[in-house]
């Protein structure tokens, strides 16, 4: 499964990377990081990353949510949705 995290840090941005890198230094099983990135706007990063199932997803974000709070949504690839579009 493909979730997107939409996180806004609680501490500053220094240690909230400190604290990020020893998440991602110590993924819970089967969860992937496809990419982290920083952004300007409401949120200060996005992961997007694979999980077994949504159980995985949460453990990430109760482990993250020490210094930052998620918002994480499910995703699935445009050629999925399209396909699912023509079966309605």
């Amino acid at each position: 499964m493909l979730f997107i995290a939409l996180i806004k840090f609680k501490k500053k941005a220094r240690d909230a990377a400190e604290y990020g890198k020893s998440i991602l230094e110590n993924m819970p099983k089967g969860v992937k990081i496809i990419g982290t990135y920083w952004t300007l706007g409401k949120y200060d990063a996005v992961w997007i990353y694979e999980a077994p199932s949504e159980k995985d997803a949460i453990k990430l974000g109760i482990d993250a949510g020490e210094v930052m709070q998620t918002q994480t949504l499910v995703a699935i690839p445009r050629e999925e949705a399209v396909k699912m579009l023509g079966k309605l």
